[in-house]
């Protein structure tokens, strides 16, 4: 039986696919390599892999498109692309992608960034994966509307069960864990991503998708309030 894959790249160029994935394998990592979306999609196993590096402008289907497919099987995207534009930073977060890394990259950058993908994915440290925020935990939340267990790590909207992404899912973890509490951006990265490389234009569009999923008016936020300069305040209004 062939080992599971820990990171699939999906990279057109040859020399830099080849680079990427002998600096990953040289940790214990293994990479399986496609140069398209098209072959990557032949390869996937039933056992999907640990997290996927996209490339954008991919020949065919592009790394957009292919972040879609593998966002239904809840595997954790970085897109590594030279298109670093805000409009295609967004684009991708906006498709479910965990990262954004913009070519030329570090390579120890990236791998920081996959084992933290990999952390994520694989933790098991309550019934169901959700890490505990560090410090004072307080009571789950509940108005009547929303209902969030911190025991149980699920989430639930007007009775209903919501399916959040692992990085929505810490998130409100972590916001709701501090009610009342002001979060600045350093401190959310640092529990969520576990690391300093991600940006706070990364965060803002994590938390623009959680409150499109648990607000009413995600323009107007009762839940999630931005405290501009700090950061982000769960205070229900």
């Amino acid at each position: 039986m062939s080992a599971p894959v820990d990171v699939l790249l999906v990279e057109d160029e040859v020399d830099l696919a080849a680079v990427t994935r002998d600096y990953l394998e040289a940790f214990g990592l293994h990479v399986l390599s496609c140069p398209d979306a098209e072959s990557a999609l032949r390869h996937l196993r039933p056992q999907a892999p640990g997290v996927a590096l996209l490339d954008v402008n991919l020949p065919g289907m592009s790394g957009f498109e292919l972040c879609q497919h593998l966002r239904d099987r809840q595997v954790p995207v970085i897109f590594v692309s030279a298109r670093g534009t805000d409009v295609d930073q967004v684009h991708g977060l906006s498709l479910g992608a965990d990262d954004f890394v913009t070519k030329p990259f570090s390579l120890a950058v990236l791998l920081a960034k996959v084992r933290r993908a990999l952390e994520r994915g694989g933790a098991t440290t309550g019934p169901t994966g959700r890490g505990a925020p560090t410090g004072r935990v307080r009571a789950d939340f509940d108005d009547g509307r929303l209902r969030v267990e911190l025991s149980t790590g699920r989430t639930y909207l007007a009775g209903h069960e919501l399916h959040l992404t692992t990085l929505e899912d810490r998130i409100l973890a972590h916001l709701v864990s501090r009610r009342g509490t002001v979060c600045t951006k350093e401190e959310i990265i640092r529990s969520v991503w576990g690391d300093e490389f991600t940006t706070p234009g990364t965060l803002t569009v994590h938390v623009r998708r959680l409150r499109a999923r648990i607000e009413k008016t995600p323009e107007s936020p009762t839940y999630i309030h931005t405290v501009w300069g700090r950061g982000y305040l769960f205070e229900a209004r």
